[in-house]
């Protein structure tokens, strides 16, 4: 699937993994790639995304109010940490500038030679999968030979289940509306150049 994708939907991706990277989350979710979207303004997508309101500023504040940890929860080792004179902070500080942002979040995980490899390669979730499929479905229907930036961010809206979609709709974006001015925009027709 991932060959149908034009240079700015690869670069969604790529833009989708360095935010759950430098997010700290575990896995690319449909909020990544909303982000990843937005991250390239020169875009189809982000142009307008933004013209309806939604920036790529507010979208992360969205995002990481979101996800935030439950505040009746706590972490458990960072406080047992703590209370025998372990930073845990500044030890994940130490670690991250020698070894890269995340490098503790991420399992070692070996390779089909049965070596250690680093875990940098973060996984998808399944509304991300989906949003992902979607996409492509998107494109065969709209009769596009090839999955646009547009088409995954249908793709986000036809999932609807995500955090990227929820960041879109709390956003007093009209999603109908949006749904429908993207297809107009990715019609074979409204691309095709006009004869002089």
């Amino acid at each position: 699937m991932f060959e149908r994708f034009t240079r700015e939907a690869r670069q969604t991706v790529t833009q989708a993994q360095a935010h759950a990277r430098r997010l700290n989350h575990p896995k690319i979710g449909t909020e990544h790639l909303l982000l990843g979207l937005l991250e390239q303004p020169d875009t189809m997508s982000a142009r307008i995304l933004h013209e309806h309101g939604l920036t790529s500023e507010r979208a992360e504040a969205e995002v990481l109010r979101a996800s935030r940890p439950d505040p009746r929860g706590g972490d458990l080792d960072a406080d047992a940490l703590e209370a025998i004179g372990i930073d845990l902070a500044a030890v994940r500080e130490r670690v991250e500038a020698a070894f890269g942002p995340g490098a503790l979040d991420r399992a070692p995980s070996r390779d089909h030679r049965g070596l250690l490899v680093s875990g940098r390669r973060i996984p998808f979730d399944s509304g991300a999968k989906k949003a992902l499929e979607l996409s492509l479905r998107e494109a065969i229907a709209l009769k596009c030979k090839e999955i646009r930036d547009g088409h995954i961010l249908l793709g986000l809206l036809r999932e609807a289940e995500g955090l990227g979609a929820r960041v879109i709709s709390s956003s007093g974006i009209d999603i109908a509306a949006l749904r429908t001015e993207l297809e107009r925009l990715l019609a074979p027709s409204a691309r095709r150049p006009r004869a002089s």
